[in-house]
């Protein structure tokens, strides 16, 4: 250990004889360890959020979407399902037809975003089957003559519809011939199923019905909207669909779920910067108080500084001196903020009692995630703000004069 480490710690365990230099001392390492655990905790909230939010929106939608230019629909999806499974980027696909409409049980009318799917390949596509809170997904025609339907929770809620219901969808998609004119076009379906995604948005809109009744209500014939695809590697999305494209033709298009979500982790990501820095003014008050504890400090310490040097230390010595002290607050409030803010992730992980909501934060719970990153990127920021926060105070007793220092005490 080198000396002037050694005088370091003496000076930083000694007790001090001006009583607002101590108070001083406690704001410093209590606005490092706050701020640190500060940082710590909202880092690790919106790493979860983001997280949550991404598994959530491709628990419920594909990875990739596979369309015709101009919206136009896919008669040929038979054939052109086997030839994506070949490839070895690809978990499964199915085809889906989409549409909006609307969904009424007595005199309770609501807005619905209808998908019409296959259930057996829907299954290895997204996680809609595996979502289930109340009944199956399931859509044939039942005993009452009735196709199934199946909601989502909070749709389901505001329905008042129950399993076993008879709901009424409408849809102005294919509009029916009467005296009267064109009227969009009706059709009952028996609420067979209630789904929970655990976002807000999924579950007061979607709803599901079997792909054959979707064809026959919405009179599209054979053909459907497009072609959910489920692949190995999400991040790998563009690339991948670059390639179904090249083989399928030049008819075809894709959406990923990158560019389709886009502006939302995009939001995500600038509002964990915003933070990052908006907190990080926590831990830059504190290298203030820092600044003059350590200001304080020299001044009490002069004689013991001219002492120093009248014995040989040299400027360079006595700087290092007042800058390991700085160091050594630094470097105990990031260690104690550290595991503050590991305690309270802990905490916030385990019990929840943080309840969002859902309407407008898209999910109910505070996510959690710890990400080692963020605790190397937040202690290194600290030590180094508090390294320059010492060097000022540091550089001001290295210019000490030995004889004036030693003539006033």
């Amino acid at each position: 250990m080198s000396y002037e480490l050694f005088i370091a710690k003496r000076y930083f365990k000694a007790k001090r004889r001006t009583g607002f230099i101590s108070v001083m001392s406690v704001l410093s390492f209590a606005g490092v360890t706050v701020g640190v655990a500060a940082l710590l905790t909202v880092l690790s909230v919106m790493n979860g959020a983001q997280t949550e939010l991404r598994n959530k929106i491709l628990g419920t939608t594909a990875h990739l979407i596979i369309l015709k230019y101009q919206n136009q629909p896919i008669a040929e999806y038979k054939e052109l399902l086997p030839k994506i499974n070949a490839l070895s980027e690809v978990i499964g696909s199915s085809p889906f037809i989409y549409t909006k409409c609307m969904v009424a049980k007595g005199s309770k009318v609501d807005g619905l975003v209808l998908r019409g799917v296959d259930p057996e390949l829907e299954h290895g596509v997204t996680d809609v089957s595996r979502n289930m809170v109340a009944g199956k997904l399931k859509f044939d025609t039942l005993s009452s003559g009735l196709p199934g339907i199946i909601l989502g929770l909070d749709l389901a809620d505001r329905l008042g519809a129950y399993l076993g219901d008879t709901l009424t969808v409408t849809s102005s998609q294919s509009m029916k011939a009467t005296p009267l004119g064109l009227i969009p076009k009706t059709r009952r379906f028996l609420l067979t199923g209630i789904f929970d995604t655990g976002m807000y948005e999924y579950n007061s809109t979607l709803g599901y019905i079997g792909l054959a009744q979707a064809q026959d209500f919405l009179e599209t014939g054979p053909a459907v909207t497009g072609i959910e695809v489920k692949i190995k590697d999400i991040y790998q999305a563009p690339e991948t669909g670059k390639k179904i494209t090249v083989l399928l033709g030049p008819q075809y298009r894709y959406n990923d779920w990158i560019h389709l979500n886009w502006s939302l982790f995009s939001a995500l990501k600038l509002e964990k910067t915003a933070m990052f820095l908006i907190l990080a003014l926590i831990i830059i008050v504190a290298a203030l108080n820092i600044i003059s504890s350590l200001i304080m400090t020299v001044i009490e310490k002069t004689r013991e500084i001219g002492i120093l040097k009248s014995m040989g230390a040299t400027s360079k010595s006595i700087m290092k001196i007042f800058v390991f002290q700085g160091l050594l607050v630094g470097g105990i409030g990031t260690v104690l903020g550290m595991g503050l803010g590991y305690a309270l992730c802990l905490l916030l992980a385990r019990y929840q009692f943080v309840n969002l909501p859902a309407d407008v934060y898209f999910i109910n719970k505070l996510p959690v995630q710890m990400q080692a990153g963020d605790f190397v990127l937040v202690s290194v920021a600290t030590i180094l703000i508090t390294f320059l926060a010492a060097l000022y105070p540091a550089y001001k007793a290295s210019r000490l004069d030995p004889i004036e220092a030693i003539r006033y005490e």
